[in-house]
């Protein structure tokens, strides 16, 4: 198993859209989040509705790099056609 360094980044006010910690060969393990769940917070936390919070989202915190340890922020599929399609194959 491997351990998250010191350099791992949590986004503040989304503890409860984590749903883990992943990283690619060769980089640090990052906090990993839920997109829809990240979402989901803005509407009920901040009574947003779903486009305010989709685009206060991708524009304050999905964009925000700040270096080695940043958050990953993920989209669920459903099944591997609809990858496929997002993908245009």
């Amino acid at each position: 198993m491997t351990d998250l360094t010191s350099s791992a980044m949590k986004a503040d006010g989304f503890d409860g859209a984590i749903i883990g910690f992943g990283g690619q060969y060769g980089s640090d393990d990052c906090v990993v989040y839920s997109v829809e769940l990240c979402i989901d917070i803005l509407v009920e936390r901040d009574g947003m509705d779903y486009d305010e919070a989709r685009e206060f989202f991708d524009y304050n915190v999905a964009c925000a790099y700040v270096g080695s340890g940043t958050p990953i922020f993920v989209n669920s599929i459903n099944d591997v056609d609809e990858l496929d399609e997002i993908l245009g194959r």
